[in-house]
Formats: C-alpha cells, structure tokens, sequence
C-alpha cells in the first residue's frame, strides 16, 4: 500500500475480486488477502448480500459465495457498469 494509505478500489470490490477468484473463500482469508479484520468482511459480505450484488449458499460447514455479475452498480457514473465488467477489468480482460 501507498505511503498515503489509500487503494483505488474500495475493500468491497476487493472482496468481490476475491471471491471471484474463488467462491468457497473461507472470510479469514479473504481478510487476510484484503488487509482488513475479519468482522468488516463479514459487514461487507452481508451488505454485497443484502444489495443483491452475491448469494450465499450452505455447503455442508461452509460457505459458497455466487456473485450476480448482471448486475448494475449503483453510483450515477458507474451504472452502465456490471460486477462482471469490473472482474474483467481486474483480471486484464476488459475493454482497453
């Protein structure tokens, strides 16, 4: 991280990214990944929940997490923009 402390994505797109990456990411791990305490990825997951944004599965002990990548975020700049197209966007297969 940058001496001013501040990443250009924000922790819930980060966490998005992770899950991405593997949707049966246990949340110690992905705080771990993120850099942030695991009670604030619970937050985050909770409120990615709550706005439609992923679903949460129980399979067996654990978690599987399925992001909706059809869906729109929700600032006015950013509408036209999906999960899907962001996950692209990090994984270098967007548009350039």
């Amino acid at each position: 991280m940058s001496k001013e402390g501040w990443t250009f994505l924000t922790n819930h797109s980060h966490v998005l990214y992770c899950l991405s990456e593997d949707p049966e990411l246990v949340l110690r791990e992905i705080a771990d990944r993120v850099g942030i305490t695991e009670r604030s990825v619970q937050r985050i997951v909770r409120e990615l929940e709550q706005e439609g944004f992923l679903e949460k599965e129980r399979v067996g002990r654990r978690n599987r997490y399925k992001l909706i990548l059809k869906r729109e975020l929700r600032h006015n700049l950013e509408k036209h923009t999906t999960i899907e197209d962001v996950i692209n966007v990090l994984r270098g297969k967007g548009e350039r």
